[in-house]
This record gives structure tokens, sequence and C-alpha cells, in this order.
């Protein structure tokens, strides 16, 4: 494993994705295990990615209070069915959300509801916790959650809210597997903005493979800039961003 550092940004570079998802699962257990001796319940955020898939794999099977866990997650498509395997909510209940047994798991997605009415009563769910941790990945082109460059606020004054995606961001959900064609993808989502997962005391970041090369360089390289929004990591108190070695190509190994 190599480190770096950028600002207040760590850098963990795994040889392996294999070795990046077991490390990132075991320091997010020791993590969460440090908060359930001193509280009595923990909030999580989730990411819902191919990205995620290792770091989930390994994390679902630590021995955890989970019943002392609370699940959210941190975007979803708008126009999907309800039983759409794309539906971030679907991956999370598939990785995660059914394999261990959450205190409560709380989805964007209400089959009763339109977009606007899910926006505003998850806005109002997250408004009444505090976010203890964050899983979350990064972008092709740089988001995090669907915080796509054209949308994406530093200082956004909502805590959830309706976005357009853009191409490129669309785009890796066909390169992701999770389309076949970018006409499948939906063109609205869902997603947490940017300061109210920036609130939470704890960022897991795990970004591996050569699709996230592009946006680590200019995380680790460019300046804090909307232009790619996971920038903004390097501010934050406690985050820590995972990557394999083609996930850090772009990154000085000197």
């Amino acid at each position: 494993m190599k480190t770096f550092k950028k600002d207040l940004l760590e850098i963990e570079v795994f040889d392996t994705r294999d070795e990046m998802g077991a490390t990132a699962a075991s320091d997010a257990a020791e993590y969460i295990s440090g908060l359930l001796a001193n509280q009595e319940n923990v909030n999580i955020m989730f990411a819902a990615a191919p990205s995620q898939n290792d770091f989930l794999a390994y994390l679902a099977k630590k021995d955890l209070d989970w019943k002392r866990i609370n699940a959210f997650h941190m975007d979803e498509y708008v126009g999907l069915d309800k039983d759409a395997p794309q539906r971030f909510g679907n991956y999370l209940a598939e990785h995660i959300f059914n394999l261990v047994p959450f205190g409560s798991v709380h989805y964007i997605f209400n089959e009763n509801k339109n977009a606007e009415q899910m926006c505003r009563d998850y806005a109002e769910l997250l408004q009444s916790v505090n976010i203890d941790i964050v899983f979350m990945g990064v972008g092709e082109n740089g988001h995090i959650a669907f915080n796509d460059p054209h949308v994406a606020l530093f200082d956004d004054p909502e805590t959830v809210k309706i976005v357009d995606l853009d191409i490129k961001c669309r785009t890796q959900q066909v390169n992701d597997g999770c389309f076949k064609t970018i006409d499948e993808v939906p063109e609205y989502a869902i997603t947490v903005t940017i300061p109210a997962m920036m609130k939470a005391e704890r960022l897991f970041v795990v970004a591996p493979t050569a699709l996230k090369a592009d946006a680590i360089g200019k995380i680790y390289n460019g300046e804090i800039t909307s232009q790619c929004p996971a920038s903004i990591l390097r501010t934050h108190k406690a985050a820590v961003l995972y990557t394999d070695l083609p996930g850090a190509a772009k990154i000085s190994m000197q």
C-alpha cells in the first residue's frame, strides 16, 4: 500500500482491488465499533455502484451490532420501474441492506410519491438525524452522489434535490455495465447534496479501476472546484479515499 495526502484528504493505494475492498471494510468496521462503544446508534449513508462491490461484500461479513445501525442512501434514478435492477435502492438491498439486520433502512424511492415529494420527504428525514458516516464513490466526471459538475454546489442550500445527469455521468452507467445503451439511462435523478454529505463525521471513499483515474488525478493534482466535485473532499477533516493501482495511475508514485 502507498499513501498520499492532499490538503486534508488521505489517499490509500492498494496493489489489488480486492485488497482495497478488504482494508476499507476493516477500517470502516473498526470505526463503527468505536462509535457504538460511545453512542446508542450509528447513522450511515451508502453509495450504490459497482465500484462498491468489493467493499460491501467484505463489510457485510463483519461482526457488528447491526441492529444499532440505521442505513440511508444518497441518490436514486427518476423514472425507473420499482423492480428495475439498476435502481440504487435495489442494488443496496442486494449488496448490503438485506444481508445484515439493520435497525432501520431508509429508501429514497416510494412508488406512491412523485419525484418532488420523494425529494422533500428524504430531505426532512436527513434534517432530523445526524449522519455519522458516508460510504461513497467518485464518478468518472468527479461527481459525488449525483452531483455532476454542472449542478454541483459546494454551498448548496438544499439537502436533497432533483438533477439532470450529464452525458459523461450517463455514459459511466453503460461503462459500469448497468445499462446496455445510453438511451436506457434515465436523464434525471434525486441526489443528496454536497454540503449534506460533507456534514458527516467520517467519509470512506471507495473508487477503484482505471475508469476513475482521471477523476482521482484531478482530485490530487487540480484545484478545489465544482468542475471536479470530489475535489471538495480535500477540505473534510476525516476523509480517506481508497483506490487500486489503476485508479491511482495519474497520481505521481514518487
